[in-house]
């Protein structure tokens, strides 16, 4: 199992949610990091900003959005980069994190997390952009794999194949979302295991846990659930091929009270920690 990485290893933490401010502040329990959407903050001042200086001085931070459009045909946002990078150096993160995807087109944002075709052209201009994303904010970012519905007839590479050339040629990091492996897996009928195997072990560096719906025969990433066993099972697949990542529970709707959340956080440290063990 790898065991050294170039970003640092945080432990087990939780995405910030304001249901939970009060809560994690007055009684962290095993919290050990937070995870912020950026978006939440890019204001020039107010309560959310006051609430972050205080959460900044409890817990180390890493930094989550969703309107990069990495993958969007729209020239990048240098003013949305521009407040992300202002707002980085203002809670000084463990690093960024986006989607690799598309979120609008002809400058209207579709407020979704939109798969891209697997092809040598969209893969070119994936690399492109996240290479000058890079410069912008001077650090490497990671990049999620979103949970998707439909393929393209024009892919030429699988999922994780994409996802793998684009850290390897942009040279940047992966943040791996085990339940929208489990949801794609699912959806598209490929072998979730096949995925894990065909990335990069020191590309990846965070992991998301998370549950879904069923929508028919399709299952729906909604991470508005607790995480079900056959993600726990990928979970545990996971960390026995890359070893330990920093882990959080990601909850977006029908947010539970936090003893509910800090739960399964323990129980994400409880079987990471077996298995480690296991193997030493």
């Amino acid at each position: 199992m790898p065991s050294s990485r170039q970003l640092p290893y945080l432990g087990f933490g939780l995405g910030l949610r304001v249901d939970h401010y009060e809560s994690l502040i007055d009684e962290p329990g095993k919290v050990e990091w937070l995870e912020i959407v950026s978006e939440n903050y890019l204001v020039p001042g107010g309560r959310p900003l006051r609430w972050l200086e205080r959460f900044r001085e409890r817990f180390p931070l890493v930094m989550h959005g969703v309107s990069m459009s990495i993958g969007g045909t729209d020239p990048l946002d240098m003013g949305y980069l521009g407040q992300l990078a202002a707002l980085a150096k203002r809670v000084e993160p463990a690093w960024i994190s986006d989607h690799l995807c598309w979120t609008g087109v002809q400058g209207v944002n579709l407020h979704d997390l939109m798969p891209l075709p697997y092809t040598e052209e969209a893969l070119r201009h994936v690399v492109d952009r996240v290479r000058r994303v890079q410069d912008t904010l001077g650090r490497r970012i990671l990049l999620e794999n979103v949970s998707s519905y439909i393929s393209f007839a024009q892919s030429q590479l699988t999922e994780w194949e994409f996802l793998a050339a684009v850290a390897a040629r942009a040279d940047c990091f992966l943040l791996l979302d085990i339940n929208n492996v489990h949801v794609s897996a699912h959806n598209h009928g490929f072998s979730a295991l096949d995925y894990l195997d065909g990335l990069p072990a020191a590309r990846v560096q965070q992991f998301h846990l998370a549950g879904h719906e069923h929508g028919g025969e399709l299952l729906i990433d909604t991470h508005d659930a607790p995480v079900v066993d056959a993600v726990w099972h990928l979970y545990v697949e996971a960390v026995r091929r890359f070893g330990r990542v920093s882990t959080m529970i990601e909850r977006d709707d029908h947010i539970p009270p936090l003893a509910e959340l800090l739960a399964e956080l323990e129980h994400a440290r409880a079987l990471a920690d077996a298995l480690m063990q296991q193997a030493a």
